[in-house]
């Protein structure tokens, strides 16, 4: 039983860590295109966007 409850505790954490990072990638994508691109935060959602972004790698 004290192996499940620790197997249980570190998946969460992995899963925590994986969507503190996933929260913090959004959000600075928000002020990098916001507040330092002078365009909309919100903007930077868009699908046009990434295609242009992925393109612009290619």
């Amino acid at each position: 039983m004290n192996l499940n409850r620790y197997i249980l505790t570190s998946l969460m954490k992995i899963l925590l860590v994986i969507l503190g990072a996933i929260l913090l990638f959004l959000a600075g994508t928000m002020i990098g295109y916001g507040i330092i691109g002078d365009g909309s935060p919100f903007k930077v959602f868009s699908p046009s966007l990434w295609n242009h972004i992925l393109e612009f790698m290619k």
